[in-house]
Formats: C-alpha cells, structure tokens, sequence
C-alpha cells in the first residue's frame, strides 16, 4: 500500500462517478466555483480534473438528493459525501471564495479535534444536485491516518 502521508507525489489519482440533475449546473459549480478544469464530456456526462483526481457528474436526475446524517462533533455529516484535503491556506481561500458565492453550509467552516492529533479545519456544503462535499486541511498532513 502507498504511505502517501510521507510522500504524497506516490498518490493515484481516484475516480469518482455521482450523479446530478443538471449539467449546466454541475459545470458551473465544478468548472468556475469549484476550479476545476473540465475533460472530455458528453451530453450525459462531464469529467473534471478534482485536484488531479477524476470525476465525472452523470446526468441522473433520478438518483439526486441528500443522504443520511450521522452525528459527529454534534453536526449532522451527511455520510454519503466526498472532498479534498487541502493546505490550511487553499483551505481557507476555498472557504471565502464559498461564503462569497453564497454557498449554504451544511457544516460551516471550522476547526476540530483541535490540539490533539488530528486537528484538521473542515466545511461541509452540497453541490446544486445535493451531492455532499466536504473539504479539510489538517493542521500536519503527516497525521492524516493517525490515531
């Protein structure tokens, strides 16, 4: 297995399929909110370059909608979500370019576990589709699987 919290530059980029309703909608909150360079598409399809990860928002209006909760730090996190770890800056540059778009907060943007191991700021928000994402920085990236 790859130890991707001491060298990062090992990781595989993942792939991700989910659904939307509307891809007009997903290209601008993934292509001009989000930042993320757009792939090769389709009119069912559109593949983004997520941090060097692919993903792919499949026209599937039918299967759109917001997931179960669990209860963590009392917040309610949407369990079926995806995201990014970000440095602490890009973190908090991602955060403000949000709150300035007016993106809803399902969680809004805060730090956790703070000074213990896995102290890490995150944010919780859905994508127009309902789709959960949640996007993190650790305060030390070497403690991303810690204990």
């Amino acid at each position: 297995m790859l130890d991707v919290t001491t060298n990062p530059t090992l990781m595989s980029p993942f792939h991700l399929a989910f659904p939307v309703d509307d891809l007009a909608k997903a290209r601008t909150f993934y292509g001009e909110l989000l930042g993320c360079p757009e792939g090769r598409s389709s009119e069912d399809w559109i593949d983004f370059n997520f941090y060097g990860h692919q993903i792919v928002a499949h026209l599937a209006p039918g299967e759109c909608g917001l997931a179960q909760r669990n209860a963590v730090d009392g917040h309610g996190v949407p369990v079926r979500h995806f995201g990014i770890v970000l440095p602490m800056a890009q973190w908090e540059d991602m955060a403000q370019r949000l709150r300035a778009a007016g993106v809803e907060f399902v969680i809004e943007p805060y730090v956790r576990f703070k000074g213990e191991v896995g102290e890490q700021a995150t944010m919780f928000f859905l994508d127009p589709a309902g789709n959960a994402m949640e996007i993190k920085a650790f305060k030390d990236i070497t403690r991303l699987f810690a204990k």
